[in-house]
């Protein structure tokens, strides 16, 4: 038992603690009952109308407001719970990471050189892209939709551009040849 509750109160994190607004809840609702209870049980036993009032006005109504009053204090009690517990987990979920934490590598996650199409697609991809790698459909890039620049890159992979080939030079005239114009 001893081990149980040192178990518990080891971890302050996992440990909840009690909502006010749950216990007034169960308080209303318990007092609510308990005036209707009281009130039947006075009106049950008076013959005449005009002496079963004062159970109905004393006990009964009041009561019944109490047990309404306790439904809507542990519906919001349930939906602060909740809240508080979706608050939790996403703290969880995103919990800062230390400060001497190493910055990530900012390195793309593929290195080859060959690039890849997939069909109806407007991204060029390294061969081993995530995305592509495996994919029977990711065919090597047309030379030609590559110069026309329709394919941009993809953001996973961050290929380089494709590089242009380079064209020959036009050779200026020779003294040799006669210019034309002239």
């Amino acid at each position: 038992m001893r081990a149980a509750q040192t178990a518990r109160t080891a971890n302050p994190a996992r440990s909840r603690p009690a909502h006010p607004v749950l216990w007034a809840a169960l308080a209303a609702l318990a007092g609510g009952a308990v005036l209707c209870v009281i009130g039947w049980y006075g009106v049950s036993g008076e013959r005449f109308a005009e002496r079963q009032l004062p159970y109905l006005a004393s006990c009964t109504v009041p009561g019944a407001a109490l047990i309404i009053a306790g439904a809507v204090l542990l519906t919001h009690g349930r939906s602060a719970l909740a809240a508080a517990r979706v608050e939790e987990l996403y703290d969880l979920l995103v919990a800062a990471e230390p400060a001497t934490a190493p910055e990530r590598d900012r390195t793309p996650m593929a290195t080859s050189d060959e690039l890849r199409t997939v069909p109806g697609g407007t991204l060029r991809h390294r061969a081993d892209c995530p995305l592509v790698a495996g994919k029977a459909e990711a065919a090597p890039a047309d030379a030609t939709t590559l110069a026309r620049g329709a394919l941009t890159p993809c953001p996973i992979c961050a290929p380089q551009p494709p590089k242009a080939r380079p064209e020959p030079p036009d050779d200026p005239p020779t003294a040799s040849e006669p210019t034309p114009g002239r």
